[in-house]
C-alpha cells in the first residue's frame, strides 16, 4: 500500500476512534494532496508534501515562541521515512567517495544525496562534509 492510501485509510480509523489530533492533521495532509493537479502521488511526492509541512509548522511555532514541536509534528513525522544517522552517512562516505574525483568537497554532494534519498537531510550532510 502507497503511503498515500495509508494515510487516507488511517484518516478513517481515527474519525472512528474518535481521535481528533490525528483526524487534524491527517485532513491538512489530505488537503494539500488536493491542491495538487494529479490525483495518484507517489511515495517520493507524498514525503516531500510531508517534510513541507513539517518545515512550514516549525517556522510557524518558532516566530510564535513555542518551541519546535507539537501533536501535528509527531503525527506527520510517523509518515516520513527513517533518516539516517550522522555515522551511517560518514561511514558510506569513507567507503564510497572518492574526493579526488572533486575539485571540493561539496561536489561529492549530489553522488551522497542521490545514494540516501529522502533519508537524509541535505543541511546534515552539508555540515558532514564541512567537518571532513
Amino acid at each position: 500500500m502507497n503511503l498515500q492510501k495509508q494515510i487516507k485509510k488511517d484518516l478513517s480509523a481515527a474519525i472512528k476512534a474518535q481521535d481528533a489530533p490525528k483526524k487534524d492533521a491527517l485532513r491538512v495532509i489530505l488537503g494539500e494532496f488536493a491542491r495538487l493537479d494529479k490525483k495518484e502521488l507517489s511515495d517520493d511526492e507524498v514525503v516531500k508534501i510531508l517534510k513541507k509541512l513539517l518545515k512550514s509548522e516549525k517556522e510557524v511555532l518558532e516566530q510564535k515562541g513555542q518551541g519546535t514541536e507539537s501533536a501535528f509534528i509527531g503525527i506527520v513525522e510517523t509518515y516520513l521515512p527513517k533518516m539516517a544517522a550522522e555515522a551511517e552517512i560518514q561511514e558510506w562516505i569513507k567507503h564510497n567517495i572518492d574526493f579526488a574525483q572533486f575539485k571540493n568537497k561539496m561536489q561529492a554532494m549530489g553522488s551522497i544525496m542521490k545514494h540516501f534519498g529522502a533519508a537524509a537531510d541535505g543541511n546534515s550532510v552539508k555540515k558532514i562534509l564541512q567537518q571532513m
